[in-house]
């Protein structure tokens, strides 16, 4: 009886171990789709946040160039004023509105240059006249014809200016 004692709990055990083994078997299938699933997961996610932070930028971008454009429509609006404004044109209730107008655009990131005697810039200045003098020794943009504007960091339209040589 012994001996059957024994031999059923070899058979018992065989049975036990044969089940483990089908037990980790089964649990590291399972945790390899967990980890296939929460790659998916993880990937997913990635892709998603990197959607929005493209379209976040996208429309950045596009309201940006929206503002850019209405700005460039009124560049010759302001010029007008300006020039009213220098012939002594522009007094009473319509110099509050000009005044008003060139608040809210700087407001919104417009700036005029219109420095003389500065180094001439390509990307910056448009040249609409040539001359030379001994006075200078690098080339200038010595008169402003008309002004240019700048809408944050983007030129939208280059000063138009005479510009000076150095004699040879």
């Amino acid at each position: 009886m012994s001996d059957d004692l024994t031999n059923g709990a070899e058979g018992s055990d065989a049975e036990l171990s044969a089940a483990v083994d089908e037990a980790l078997a089964e649990v590291g299938a399972v945790v390899d789709e967990v980890a296939v699933l929460t790659s998916d997961l993880q990937r997913l996610q990635a892709e998603y946040a990197n959607y929005r932070k493209r379209v976040e930028r996208d429309r950045a971008a596009a309201h940006e160039l929206s503002v850019a454009l209405v700005i460039t429509e009124l560049l010759p609006i302001l010029d007008d004023l300006e020039r009213a404004e220098q012939h002594g044109e522009l007094t009473g209730g319509f110099k509050a509105v000009a005044d008003r107008l060139t608040a809210v655009t700087t407001k919104l990131g417009l700036t005029k240059f219109d420095d003389a005697n500065v180094p001439f810039d390509p990307m910056i200045h448009e040249a609409l006249m040539h001359s030379t003098s001994p006075d200078v020794t690098e080339t200038l943009a010595t008169q402003i014809l008309q002004p240019g504007y700048r809408f944050r960091e983007r030129v939208i339209r280059p000063a138009r200016v005479a510009v000076t040589d150095p004699e040879n």
